[in-house]
């Protein structure tokens, strides 16, 4: 194909939607709200994901040290804790740190605690932060079973209900994924089936004169692209500025939840150029599909 002919050609697929604007509009601003779910369910799913990640970074597991224990058995018991495969960091707390770390939470107050230096009773402890959440139970238990630990604390309640919110979003938005993929491709393939319709008796002229069926089908092609292209941007566009607002809204925020919830969500910019590769790629991809969708069944040409 010359460049003469590829320019003829996108040429009929412009002209076709002129002609077939009211469609075309129409078909623009259901796929551009197919495509803005879309982006939303993946954001969500993102963010979530963030929030799991943020969630492994603040949360961890405080192994309490038996009072008695020496400095030898506390050493190797640090080998011990050291050797489990899911422990990606620890910190040693010590008695005496323990201690000052309370005095401090107390501030003016730390007085109180004067009494507690010659004789305290506060226990050596490791702080420890995991690689997996989803075994932080199975962690958990091994330390339980670790000699000289005779207390772990951690939050695997939370933790168990983050995880299963995840996994819910995380296989809902595949599926609404996957539904409004397939409402896209029926919407592309519908406005095609309309503007085929009206240029049934083109059609035949051109079929009469040696046109081939490639030559026929590529208009079609290029308005269902066009489409998708045009849907994709301006669901980009909508889905950016909304997304903003909605941090803005949370930093404005008084709720330490939600605070906590923006600390750990990701910029918009810092995923544009892959989004926008995303929604362009789909908006293409949705209106080629859906007009061979269209082409194959019922243009007989």
């Amino acid at each position: 194909m010359n460049g003469s002919s590829a320019k003829y050609l996108l040429g009929e697929g412009v002209r076709s939607m002129r002609e077939n604007r009211q469609m075309s509009i129409a078909s623009v601003g259901v796929l551009m709200a197919c495509m803005l779910l879309i982006g939303a369910a993946v954001l969500f799913s993102v963010n979530m994901n963030a929030l799991m990640g943020y969630v492994k970074n603040q949360n961890e597991i405080v192994a309490y040290v038996d009072l008695n224990a020496t400095i030898e058995q506390i050493a190797s018991l640090e080998t011990q804790i050291e050797d489990m495969d899911n422990i990606s960091s620890y910190v040693y707390i010590s008695k005496e740190q323990a201690l000052e770390e309370s005095m401090q939470d107390l501030g003016s107050s730390a007085y109180l605690l004067d009494g507690l230096i010659d004789d305290n009773p506060l226990p050596a402890s490791f702080r420890i932060k995991v690689r997996d959440l989803e075994r932080l139970t199975e962690t958990v238990a091994a330390l339980e079973e670790t000699p000289l630990v005779y207390q772990v604390n951690a939050a695997t309640d939370v933790v168990t209900v983050l995880l299963d919110i995840s996994k819910g979003v995380n296989t809902g938005g595949l599926v609404i994924v996957a539904i409004l993929a397939a409402v896209s491709i029926l919407i592309i393939a519908n406005t095609i089936k309309v503007t085929v319709f009206n240029r049934r008796r083109e059609i035949s002229i051109m079929k009469y004169v040696g046109a081939t069926d490639a030559f026929i089908r590529i208009p079609f092609l290029v308005e269902g692209v066009i489409i998708g292209m045009i849907s994709a941007v301006l669901a980009f566009g909508l889905l950016w500025v909304a997304y903003e607002y909605v941090l803005n809204w949370l930093g404005t925020s008084q709720s330490s939840w939600l605070l906590m919830v923006l600390e750990s969500m990701v910029p918009f910019s810092s995923i544009a150029f892959p989004m926008f590769g995303g929604f362009a790629g789909s908006g293409a991809a949705f209106g080629l599909i859906g007009s061979l969708f269209f082409l194959r069944r019922y243009l007989k040409v």
